[in-house]
């Protein structure tokens, strides 16, 4: 009994080795670069947020009918919903408190999906104003990773 539990414990390491090895030879990225890659785009997109650039904080979405927004509340789609959602928070006079993102895990699913789960923060003088949860599916496009999925929820108050 114990040389079948020895061979079965190979034989099931030799299996995730395996699988691994097959994710990579499949051009599935690195989890560590791809996370590295996508958080360094939520931050240049909460610079656009901080900065008052609404093109510029858009341009992560795909730009097309089908990319879906979640507000809690129901799904939405298309990035004109997206930029009209998004719209009364940049217009002039508009207070808009300073985005941060925490709590950022990515899982890459193929060579050209990933699923990225964070929490979202808008600050006021140090204090959070408003956070929650989200959830991204992005796309690897010609121009970079793209949101064809976003489910932002916001923590009650």
């Amino acid at each position: 009994m114990r040389a079948f539990t020895l061979l079965l414990a190979l034989e099931l390491a030799a299996c995730r080795t395996s699988s691994r090895t097959s994710l990579a030879s499949a051009g599935v990225p690195d989890r560590q670069a791809l996370t590295d890659t996508i958080v360094a785009q939520l931050n240049r997109s909460a610079g656009d947020w901080n900065r008052g650039d609404l093109d510029g904080f858009v341009s992560d979405y795909a730009a097309e009918s089908t990319t879906t927004f979640v507000d809690g509340r129901r799904a939405r789609h298309g990035i004109d919903f997206i930029r009209q959602n998004y719209t009364p928070w940049f217009a002039p006079g508009a207070r808009r408190d300073s985005l941060h993102f925490e709590e950022v895990e990515v899982r890459p699913l193929s060579p050209t999906a990933a699923l990225v789960t964070a929490r979202f923060l808008l600050m006021r003088g140090g204090a959070v104003t408003r956070s929650g949860p989200f959830t991204l599916v992005m796309e690897r496009r010609p121009q970079g990773w793209k949101i064809i999925h976003d489910h932002s929820s916001s923590d009650p108050r």
